[in-house]
Parts: C-alpha cells; sequence; structure tokens
C-alpha cells in the first residue's frame, strides 16, 4: 500500500529547481526513458496520491473534446450544459474547470468521475511519458506541487 514518505519535499523541490532544470536541458532522452516506468511504479508505490490531491485542488487539465463527450454522457447531460455548467475556455483556447478545487474531486480527495476522467488526468503526472522530458516547463512546474514528480526527479539527478 502507497504511504506518503514526503515530508518536507516541497522546500527541497523548491531548493532543486535549477538542478532540475538544468538536467531536463542535458538529459540524455533515451536513458532517462528507459528508467521511467521504474521510477514510476516506485514513486506510486511510495507516495499515497489520495493524500495530497494538490493537483485537483490547485489546477485543471484540460477538457478535450473527447473528454466533454465522454463525461457528459456518464452525467446523463448535455454536452453544452456541461460546459455551461463546469467549464471555461482559458486564454490558449482550451476548456478547463471554472473552479478550483475541481467540481469533481470529493471527500478523502477521492475523484467522482474517475472512469470518466480527463486524458490529462489519467496520465498526470506524466512520470512514465516523454513529456517529462519534452516539456520541461511542465515538469518543473508540476514538481512544484506534486510529491510524484518531485521524486521521480530528485531520483534522476541522484544518478550522474
Amino acid at each position: 500500500m502507497a504511504r506518503n514518505i514526503t515530508e518536507g519535499w516541497e522546500k527541497q523541490s523548491t531548493d532543486h529547481q535549477k538542478q532540475y532544470r538544468q538536467f531536463l536541458q542535458r538529459a540524455d532522452k533515451n536513458k532517462v526513458l528507459k528508467r521511467l516506468p521504474d521510477l514510476n511504479e516506485e514513486a506510486f508505490e511510495k507516495i499515497d496520491c489520495l493524500s495530497c490531491g494538490n493537483c485537483c485542488k490547485g489546477y485543471s487539465p484540460r477538457f478535450k473534446t473527447t473528454d466533454i463527450k465522454r463525461i457528459s454522457k456518464s452525467l446523463k447531460m448535455k454536452e453544452g450544459s456541461f460546459i455551461a455548467t463546469y467549464l471555461n475556455l482559458d486564454s490558449d483556447g482550451d476548456y478547463v474547470a471554472k473552479t478550483a478545487p475541481c467540481p469533481f474531486l470529493g471527500a478523502g480527495n477521492y475523484c467522482s468521475i474517475y472512469e470518466d476522467r480527463p486524458g490529462d488526468c489519467s496520465r498526470f503526472p506524466y512520470t512514465d511519458e516523454d513529456v517529462l522530458l519534452k516539456r520541461p516547463q511542465i515538469t518543473l512546474k508540476n514538481s512544484t506541487f506534486c510529491p510524484i514528480v518531485h521524486f521521480v526527479l530528485e531520483r534522476l539527478i541522484a544518478v550522474k
């Protein structure tokens, strides 16, 4: 069972932003991509997402058309009503949640639409895919609020 081993990680993550940035700029992509599945699995074994929920409390995923269709159907709502009730267009033209925390975040940090959640949510925190390297700004931002991203980056920078 996952447990929370991340006491004090926020300060360490803040202190290590420069190291993370330098690592992401210089990383051997192939070596890192080979390590990510095991590091991702280790992180999820040691860190309980339900004890955190920062991603759902302070940030919104993009709700793509396929997400909107799937979630609306699951909630037995018309797509237009779902959009009007829960979503806004952001400055990039993406649909995002109107409110923070996410309107689907329930007690104990459980997601009320977990089986139908947006693709961004099911992929988050991207610690098992090339997004970690391809989008370093997102990775750096994520490391400031997600202990799993912090954990994976710490393991990666530890190996020189």
